[in-house]
């Protein structure tokens, strides 16, 4: 990847798309829609209850689809091993901060079937390297949901009690599990742990041995020997140094079972890029094993592509009609590898922003 260039959206999708190729991952298309009692029977692991209907011909309700997992699940075959599908679609639904529907282009991968260590590493590990085609300076966070919950479990918490408390790990708010551990009565200790999953965020080599301070519980016992497995994984593919241990990612029990992770971009505040493994809706449809996989979502990172200063585009290249085409080829090609954007014209755009303004003149 050129250093310090901002890939376009179109570029970074093809790049994606290239390299789950070559991790043998096949593509995956399907209908912009399904039915309506698809979402209603799997609710629980929807972003957002809003989902845009409609009745088709036959009578049949009818919805745009909210979320790809849930389709490729529904649609795909079940096979013996793994099956690893990449894909390229919109999905359309409500998020946090945004007034009425939008259409959100993500591009990601599923690995469904009967997972192990190395399935497991080689989905965390094509998380970071589709950061990575974005930019070298991201960062993914990673957690494991049985860490937390082999902590909480043996308490017999109610459902909600359980989530008020992952709620504020995930806020990284220790003044409120202060106030929560006192509500539910929840032991001295695992009180403390939770509030020191909170305030951890470090890389593998400080937050490991931190964490196995933790351990308290068989299960904890057991994430934290996957989590060790992972980052060695990760230090044996060179992407050790952008990785940290993050529990804060760690606060949705109903649609992840195991090792959960979040990617970032300098400049951008939410994450953009959000995965990790979800055996549960494997199970809830009826299908053997379990499954890992992560979205990249595309239309957060338009401002990251965005000109600086609100210009359209960085220089503006304007040449004489006896300019050669080969001459404006050439000057165009070295604005481009300068890591800046070009228009080439004849004369002036209307209303075109631009940083620079170029000429080329007919050679007298």
């Amino acid at each position: 990847m050129e250093t310090g260039l901002r890939l376009k959206k179109e570029e970074v999708v093809l790049r994606l798309r290239e390299l789950y190729r070559r991790y043998g991952y096949l593509p995956y298309k399907m209908s912009k829609f399904e039915e309506y009692d698809l979402y209603v029977r799997n609710k629980s692991f929807l972003v957002s209850d809003n989902i845009l209907t409609f009745t088709d011909i036959d009578g049949k309700l009818m919805a745009l689809k909210p979320d790809v997992t849930l389709s490729i699940l529904k649609n795909s075959r079940q096979e013996a091993g793994l099956q690893k599908v990449y894909y390229n679609e919109n999905v359309y639904r409500t998020s946090p901060g945004a007034h009425g529907y939008r259409e959100i282009l993500q591009a990601g991968l599923e690995c469904i079937g009967d997972l192990d260590g190395y399935a497991v590493g080689e989905v965390v590990m094509l998380a970071a390297r589709s950061l990575e085609l974005i930019s070298p300076d991201y960062l993914l966070d990673l957690s494991h949901l049985g860490f937390v919950t082999g902590l909480l479990e043996p308490l017999k918490l109610e459902e909600e009690q359980q989530r008020s408390l992952l709620e504020a790990v995930g806020q990284k708010n220790t003044a409120a599990l202060e106030v929560l551990a006192a509500r539910y009565a929840l032991p001295e200790q695992t009180r403390d742990v939770l509030c020191r999953l909170a305030l951890l965020y470090a890389p593998p080599e400080e937050a490991l041995p931190q964490l196995e301070q933790m351990v308290c519980t068989e299960e904890m016992a057991a994430a934290l020997d996957e989590l060790r497995q992972l980052c060695g994984l990760m230090e044996q593919y060179g992407l050790d140094d952008r990785l940290r241990l993050d529990f804060s990612v760690a606060d949705d029990t109903r649609y992840y079972s195991g090792v959960v992770f979040r990617g970032f971009l300098p400049g951008l505040a939410a994450g953009v890029l959000s995965g990790g493994r979800y055996d549960h809706m494997v199970h809830k449809m009826g299908r053997p094993g379990g499954a890992i996989g992560f979205a990249v979502y595309l239309d957060l990172l338009e401002g990251y592509f965005a000109v600086p200063k609100g210009y359209d585009v960085d220089v503006l290249l304007l040449y004489d009609e006896g300019v050669s085409p080969a001459r404006v080829a050439a000057a165009a090609n070295a604005v481009l590898a300068s890591g800046k954007t070009v228009r080439v014209e004849r004369q002036i755009p209307p209303e075109l922003q631009y940083r620079e303004l170029r000429t080329l003149k007919e050679r007298g």
